[in-house]
Formats: C-alpha cells, sequence, structure tokens
C-alpha cells in the first residue's frame, strides 16, 4: 500500500508530465506556423530580389547609354572646334 506522500508525488509526477505534454504540442504547433510564415517571406523576397536585379540592369544600361552619349557629344564639339 502507497503512502499519502507518495500517491501526491505520483500525482504530481503525472500532472508535471501532462503539463509538459501540453507545452511540447503547443509549441510544435507555434514551430510549424514559423515555418509556413517564413516560406512566404522567403517566396516574398525572391520575387523582391527578381524585381531589384531587373531595375539594377536598367540602371546600368541607361548610364551606359549616357556615358556613350556624353562621349560621343565631347568627341563631335572637340572636332568641330579642330576644324574651326
Amino acid at each position: 500500500m502507497r503512502s499519502e506522500t507518495e500517491t501526491m508525488e505520483i500525482e504530481s509526477t503525472e500532472e508535471y508530465r501532462t503539463n509538459t505534454t501540453v507545452h511540447l504540442v503547443r509549441i510544435s504547433g507555434d514551430v510549424e506556423h514559423m515555418k509556413e510564415s517564413l516560406a512566404s517571406v522567403v517566396t516574398h523576397l525572391e520575387k523582391i530580389n527578381g524585381r531589384l536585379r531587373y531595375a539594377e540592369n536598367s540602371i546600368s544600361s541607361i548610364k551606359a547609354i549616357g556615358i556613350t552619349i556624353t562621349t560621343l557629344l565631347t568627341i563631335a564639339i572637340g572636332f568641330i572646334g579642330i576644324l574651326k
């Protein structure tokens, strides 16, 4: 036969196990939710990076065209100055 202290310890241990299991289930659910949210964020970032890459390429093209036009105008003005 168990004493009253042993019975309380067993109930306390069972309650602790139950509480621990409940907390682990909650944590597991939270982790799954975080994974889903993170996957959504990663997808969004990949889309933004694609748009940024396109914008950077456009800026590089515009710079190249500007440099080319500036160089051609400088050469033309210099050539006109030499002819006069």
